[in-house]
This record gives C-alpha cells, sequence and structure tokens, in this order.
C-alpha cells in the first residue's frame, strides 16, 4: 500500500523527504499522514484504475483513517510493480525504485525488515516489506548492521501477517503469509526466508 500512496503522492507533489522515508524504513506515521493528505480511500479509487486493480479494496467503512486494513491480492501487488516499473512517470518510478533500493535493516518500529528477499536472494534488489501483528514492540528490537548480505496495525485476521516483495533483478517476486497464531517474529522471519529462497532457485533454473 506504500508503494501506492507514494505513487499517488507524488503526482500531487508530495514531500520526498519524508516519501523516501516511508519507502526506506516503511514509516507508518508518514504513511498515515499521506494518507490523510490524499483523501484516504481516495488514493485507491485514483490509483486502481491507473495500475489495473482488480483484487483491492479500501479499509472497512468504520475505519476509514487504517491504511492497513486495505486489502490487496498477491495478483494486485505484482500489478503495482509492473505499473511502477512499466507505466509511472519516469521520475516517478526512478525515485520510487530508488528508495526501495536503500531500504534500512530496521523499520522506523524497532522490526527487522530484512527477511525474505534481503537474506534469500543476491543483491541487486529494491524491496517493500510488510508485517502486521506482532504487537507494537519486537522482541528483540533490530541492530542495524547486523545484517550479512547473501553472497551472489493488525489486519483483524486473528493471525500474524509477514510479507517480502521487491524487484530481483528483472523479476518480481511477492510473497504474501498468514502465520501461524502465536508465531513469533523470528519464527515468521525464518519461515518466509525459506519460502523467498526456494521461490529464488526454482525461477532461476
Amino acid at each position: 500500500m506504500k508503494i501506492l500512496i507514494a505513487l499517488d503522492q507524488l503526482g500531487r507533489g508530495g514531500d520526498r523527504a519524508l516519501m523516501g522515508k516511508m519507502l526506506r524504513s516503511s514509516d507508518d506515521k508518514a504513511a498515515t499522514y499521506f494518507w490523510r493528505r490524499g483523501g484516504q480511500g481516495q488514493i485507491i479509487k485514483r490509483m486502481a484504475p491507473k495500475a489495473g486493480l482488480t483484487e483491492t479494496a479500501g479499509p472497512p467503512a468504520d475505519k476509514p483513517g487504517f491504511w492497513g486494513y486495505t486489502a490487496l491480492s498477491a495478483g494486485d501487488v505484482l500489478k503495482t510493480y509492473r505499473y511502477l516499473l512499466e507505466k509511472a512517470p519516469k521520475g516517478h518510478r526512478e525515485f520510487v525504485v530508488r528508495e526501495l533500493g536503500r531500504a534500512t535493516q530496521c523499520g522506523t518500529d524497532g522490526f527487522d525488515q530484512f527477511f525474505g528477499i534481503p537474506r534469500a536472494v543476491p543483491k541487486p534488489w529494491a524491496i517493500k516489506q510488510g508485517w502486521s501483528g506482532f504487537g507494537d514492540v519486537p522482541a528483540v528490537r533490530c541492530r542495524e548492521g547486523s545484517f550479512k548480505p547473501v553472497v551472489g496495525p493488525d489486519l483483524g485476521l486473528g493471525r500474524p501477517v509477514l510479507h517480502t516483495t521487491g524487484i530481483v533483478g528483472q523479476r518480481i517476486f511477492v510473497v504474501l503469509t498468514l502465520q501461524p497464531v502465536g508465531s513469533s517474529f523470528r519464527a515468521a522471519s525464518e519461515r518466509v526466508t525459506r519460502l523467498t529462497r526456494d521461490l529464488y532457485r526454482a525461477s532461476s533454473r
């Protein structure tokens, strides 16, 4: 959703410094600011036709300010990346991809966002991760710089979610997962990383 928010705001003169923080470090406060500035669900109404999204629904009517309650299928996430790479204005595309390629290991909420693609796939990559249902504060706070690169809000589902998406070379990867109840962030991260590594190896054959 943060990619869609950014693409919408870039066309409306959004604050690029704050937008970069939203994309690089998954800053939720920045996303909420832009969500409100863009008219909340109006962002989806503007961007869905542009990107050809057919399986995306805004937050429930009683939670219009909760952009994290937006529902997107894996197919629509893929379409969002295709729109970014193939149809978005050149300047907008370059800005978003550059910021995703500069993703920080630690999100602004203290969670380690280097799971899935960053730990399973060699660079270059440009990523946008997602997580919810693991509490407001991580059990183990992320430490920037502890990552070793590979060589070569609750959604009301009752279960934690962990997603890894991004651009790897010329390919787009979208891995959306619903984790078992009670999963720790670490255990979920390891599962998503294994799954992503298997998909990467299979797609490289």
